[in-house]
């Protein structure tokens, strides 16, 4: 196992923690700064604590908190990935598949049938797309309240 594995922690969080906000402050900032304003569909902490999202945290060691990541209900088939982030220190390292690994099967417990999500296009989310594309999931139409947009790449797998 990565040495950087050998003592994750992942927990369905209640987001009170303030490492939890900085950490998501930072993933906007990322956000903003690769896609244009309209094409950024990144969950503030308002919209994360809304009832229909699940989130969970990655931590190491004392308390470094590594990754993230969101489950949003969409139907009682179908839910949406979101707030997927890894810590630039340990990109690379199997944090980002850990989560992604825990939250499918999450979905599966909660009886959902097809996780879908929404990703830019640009070059900064290449290695999110490999990601996905090695867990099954493939390119799909916009869904829920999404349309099309040159700067999002949508996919979806069944569970």
């Amino acid at each position: 196992m990565n040495a950087s594995l050998q003592d994750l922690r992942i927990r369905l969080d209640d987001l009170t923690d303030p490492r939890i906000e900085a950490f998501m402050q930072e993933h906007l900032k990322d956000m903003r700064a690769t896609s244009p304003p309209e094409s950024v569909h990144a969950l503030d902490m308002v919209q994360l604590r809304q009832p229909e999202i699940r989130f969970w945290t990655a931590w190491r060691g004392e308390g470094e908190l590594v990754g993230t990541g969101a489950l949003k209900h969409l139907d009682a088939d179908h839910a949406e990935l979101k707030s997927m982030r890894t810590a630039a220190s340990v990109r690379g390292q199997g944090v980002g598949r850990a989560v992604l690994e825990h939250i499918l099967g999450q979905a599966v417990d909660l009886g959902y049938q097809r996780i879908s999500l929404e990703t830019g296009t640009q070059p900064f989310f290449e290695p999110a797309h490999q990601l996905y594309l090695r867990y099954g999931f493939t390119d799909c139409a916009p869904f829920g309240s999404y349309r099309p947009d040159p700067h999002s790449r949508y996919m979806s797998r069944a569970l």
